[in-house]
């Protein structure tokens, strides 16, 4: 009889378990963090568990992967945000695949994390600087800069021709207009080299500014 209720206590504990790496799952495309487990009561034992039954992968440092959930198009790119941190964002060409504008397809993962980041990973390359929260946010599950933001990023030392297509692809499906892009411009550092470089026309920066 002890033996019995020894059994039904694991299952009924793994069942617990499995409920709360799905809920964590959930929230980032299929994967999570350390950090995310232990504020969901889990502890380092239950992971360490999971991974050899088998359950879980370990797809990088201190970030797992719920085996069973649906694989994500862009898996690699919500793991590579979760190992770099909450103010990190998929970034230039990335971002671009993410939303599905022009043709590209960065053959590494390109993502922006704050200065004080100091990872690096093979296949990832970091560009530092402090997104604002209205410069990020979360598509199809993947953090990512803006569509204004990426466009602006793309636009320092991107692909010129994919920039522009890029920007009448987001224009042409409603993804940004003329005058969000001239105020997010507006902002940058370049403003006139940007301009420029996007190659459209766009609100002058006081009508911008209104």
């Amino acid at each position: 009889m002890q033996v019995i209720k020894l059994t039904f206590r694991v299952s009924l504990m793994r069942a617990s378990s499995s409920k709360a790496f799905y809920d964590l799952a959930s929230e980032h495309g299929g994967y999570f963090t350390t950090r995310d487990a232990l504020r969901a009561g889990l502890s380092y034992r239950q992971l360490s568990y999971h991974v050899l039954s088998g359950e879980l992968e370990r797809v990088s440092h201190g970030v797992y992967r719920l085996v069973n959930y649906p694989a994500h198009q862009h898996g690699d790119m919500i793991a590579a945000t979760l190992w770099a941190g909450p103010d990190s964002a998929i970034s230039h060409e990335s971002a671009l695949a993410v939303y599905g504008l022009a043709s590209a397809m960065p053959a590494i993962i390109r993502l922006t994390a704050p200065a004080t980041f100091t990872g690096n990973r093979t296949g990832v390359r970091i560009h530092h600087a402090n997104l604002r929260p209205d410069e990020r946010r979360l598509w199809d599950d993947v953090p990512v800069t803006t569509v204004e933001r990426s466009l602006i990023d793309m636009a320092q030392g991107g692909d010129i021709s994919l920039l522009r297509e890029a920007v009448s692809d987001s224009l042409a499906r409603g993804l940004t207009t003329r005058l969000r892009l001239a105020r997010a411009v507006a902002r940058s550092a370049n403003p006139m080299e940007i301009r420029r470089a996007l190659g459209i026309r766009l609100p002058p920066v006081k009508e911008a500014a209104a």
